[in-house]
């Protein structure tokens, strides 16, 4: 009976997490970890060329993503992974604006456990170069301080703003997605980080259709990577397929999100039903080796290395899917 609940137990991480420090906007240091390029003390307002690091997901019309602070051929994700700041639909945070007409569509899903954006759009307007198949950013990263280094993510979804200790927001020139997970002990297994090269539609399946906005409410998903008793460890030969995408009810549409103020001058101060989910669903990655992480200032550190590997696109998914899900089989580990 222990042996079988292992795997589970390892897949979390360990179900008794502990933090380095717990902050709100209000009172987080300058730097929250050694060696940041960028704030965790943000001001209001906005700025485009802010150097905040503090993230928030609240809802469709209220979220943020990690992305490079200049533009360049060099600004990949995965060079860039250690120095992304925030840029976010609303003002008020110190951050960046995310530009009007960069996303193109949208979709917040609120479970018990954790809150989700799945979307697509023109990232390049967020500093990512064209053709970027991206990669992932944690709270973990190689060392333990985080991709980016001292990356904060806050959320009022489960009560007043708190912060967020487990999260996974991946990034490429055309998609997105970010989940970030209440705190308690299902939250590293379902915010888990070490499937750093699987992208969005394996890690975070869901809704991904251009051209729609929505918020919903939603079931719980499995955790990634975890089969019943067993798990799959990324680089394995066979790469089993994603789990289904969760259902949703209550859905609102909304016509678009954006804040009609990204190109406008800067403002206040910053510093430098039970029916399944619907749309396209992204449901499959190539495996490659990777290794493991935690972070200070979150989960106690743990050990090994977790960059953000380059990824498939959303075409490259597609070509990928029939024949990944062909090999599954003896490749778990029990």
């Amino acid at each position: 009976m222990l042996s079988s609940l292992l795997p589970l137990v390892l897949a979390s991480g360990a179900l008794a997490q502990t933090y380095s420090a717990t902050y709100l906007p209000s009172n987080a240091p300058k730097t929250s970890e050694k060696g940041q390029s960028g704030t965790n003390q943000c001001g209001t307002g906005s700025d485009q060329n802010s150097m905040c690091q503090n993230l928030y997901i609240n809802g469709i019309d209220d979220f943020c993503l990690f992305a490079p602070p200049e533009p360049g051929a060099d600004s990949v994700i995965g060079n860039t992974e250690r120095i992304e700041v925030a840029w976010c639909l609303k003002s008020g945070y110190g951050t960046r604006l995310i530009p009007d007409g960069a996303i193109t569509g949208a979709h917040f899903v609120q479970t018990p456990d954790y809150v989700q954006v799945t979307g697509v759009g023109d990232l390049t307007k967020l500093n990512i170069p064209k053709g970027d198949e991206g990669g992932e950013l944690d709270p973990h990263g190689a060392d333990g301080n985080g991709n980016p280094i001292g990356g904060l993510v806050f959320s009022s979804a489960f009560g007043d703003l708190q912060q967020i200790h487990e999260w996974t927001n991946f990034m490429a020139a055309d998609e997105f997605c970010i989940r970030a997970c209440k705190d308690g002990p299902k939250a590293p297994a379902l915010c888990q980080h070490i499937y750093d090269v699987m992208g969005c539609g394996w890690n975070m399946p869901g809704n991904y259709n251009a051209g729609s906005f929505d918020q919903c409410q939603g079931d719980t998903g499995e955790p990634m990577g975890v089969y019943g008793t067993s798990t799959f460890r990324q680089g394995q030969p066979a790469t089993p397929p994603p789990h289904d995408a969760p259902k949703t009810s209550s859905c609102k549409p909304v016509s678009t999100v954006g804040n009609f103020a990204a190109s406008a001058s800067v403002t206040g101060t910053s510093t430098s039903s039970g029916a399944a989910a619907t749309g396209t669903q992204r449901n499959s990655a190539p495996a490659a080796p990777s290794g493991t992480g935690s972070s200070s200032g979150s989960a106690t550190p743990t050990g090994g290395a977790n960059g953000a590997a380059p990824l498939l696109g959303s075409g490259g998914f597609g070509m990928m899917a029939a024949g990944l899900a062909a090999v599954f089989g003896a490749a778990l580990v029990a």
